[in-house]
């Protein structure tokens, strides 16, 4: 008999953080691999946010602090809140954790019941369907096309709502596809979720900052009549190039926000006391550079979706944030290729090329691919060149 639990066998490693890995590996062996398959800014922390982090230090700040965020960072995320998203809450509605990732694994911890279920519109972040797993939950993965934007419409939700929808999650801009959903296309979910009193919305905002092209960002608890059925989550991690700080956040109902910290009690407990006052100065200095970093974003965007869509077999969408883009390589899936899925086509590539990324179906639509553009332009031409000559090679 395995020592391993039943729930743990139903989930998978990050695919993500493996092919992550494995470029990892294969540049430790001497291989000249470009990586592309990380979803992390290649931008450094500002500098007050790092001295902000030497001064709790020097000043002592390196003790336990309130399980779910200290105060100060609590304070900090309200005024954002307000500040940027128009949206009121107190301190008692404000959970952080060790980053974004352990919020949402917390929420649903907290609040799913064995068969509950979670509308996940795919292509979807890897690890959103395994938490739901882990936690005792059923994922209800709902494919949004390449002609939707790869976006969840509201004839589609309306449809998958059952008596045991406790969830749906929304995700804007999207990762993996950079697909960000206007105002008015989240007000239409709205009046579905209007309807459906007993579901909860989780919205996941951490690319918030990072968009293109005047799309204006609109997060679905701006709607006053589902604020208090939303747990919105964001973090640092993103636009602060802060990932390895390991700081997210959301707001939410009380009685959700108080479930999340009971649980975060017996794991985790509190977040780093320096990393918390990182980001508190994060939140609270100056937003500047944000900009800034987002238009060189935008730059590196415009060269990838230009030179895929150049490259016969490949068709590439132009996202509006994040630093993904999503383009599909079914052209190039057929008997003259010996290509039959992503996986295959994206194993061919690093083992033939040398440049890794991450396939489409680990996402939840097959016959696609992410590219992160979160690395240089040097790298992104030279990746570029090598997944065109490969792609050639393989029409030939």
């Amino acid at each position: 008999m395995s020592i391993i639990s039943d729930s743990l066998k139903r989930i998978k490693p990050s695919p993500t953080i493996a092919v992550t890995q494995k470029a990892r590996e294969l540049r430790a062996a001497g291989k000249d691999v470009i990586g592309l398959g990380a979803g992390e800014p290649d931008f450094d922390t500002p500098d007050n946010v790092k001295n902000a982090a030497i001064k709790a230090i020097k000043s002592g700040d390196t003790k336990y602090t309130a399980v779910d965020g200290t105060p100060a960072l609590k304070k900090a995320i309200v005024n954002k809140f307000k500040r940027e998203n128009k949206l009121n809450y107190s301190t008692d509605q404000i959970t952080v954790g060790t980053g974004g990732k352990q919020v949402l694994y917390n929420a649903f911890m907290a609040t799913l019941n064995k068969g509950d279920e979670v509308i996940i519109p795919a292509p979807f972040w890897v690890s959103y369907p395994d938490m739901v797993l882990l936690a005792g939950g059923k994922p209800k993965i709902v494919k949004c096309t390449e002609q939707e934007g790869f976006k969840l419409t509201a004839s589609k939700l309306k449809k998958v709502i059952t008596k045991k929808t406790k969830w749906i999650i929304l995700n804007s801009p999207s990762n993996p596809t950079g697909a960000g959903y206007t105002k008015k296309e989240i007000e239409n979910l709205a009046k579905v979720l209007i309807r459906n009193k007993k579901v909860h919305i989780l919205s996941d905002d951490i690319y918030e900052h990072i968009k293109y092209d005047n799309f204006n960002f609109y997060t679905i608890a701006q709607n006053s009549k589902l604020k208090d059925r939303t747990l919105t989550m964001n973090g640092v991690s993103k636009s602060y190039a802060m990932t390895g700080w390991r700081i997210g956040y959301a707001a939410g109902p009380k009685e959700i926000i108080k479930a999340i910290g009971k649980i975060q009690s017996q794991s985790t407990s509190n977040p780093s006391s320096i990393s918390q006052a990182a980001a508190v100065e994060a939140l609270n200095g100056n937003q500047g550079f944000i900009k800034k970093r987002s238009k060189a974003f935008k730059e590196r965007r415009d060269f990838v979706v230009k030179s895929l869509n150049k490259i016969k077999g490949i068709n590439c969408l132009t996202p509006n944030g994040a630093f993904y883009v999503f383009p599909s390589c079914k052209g190039l899936l057929n008997k003259k290729t010996k290509l039959k899925t992503d996986t295959e086509f994206v194993q061919k590539l690093l083992e033939k090329s040398n440049v890794a990324v991450v396939q489409g179906s680990a996402f939840g639509l097959d016959g696609y691919f992410r590219i992160s553009y979160a690395t240089s332009m040097q790298n992104l031409k030279k990746a570029m060149d090598r997944i065109k000559n490969f792609c050639e090679d393989l029409s030939k």
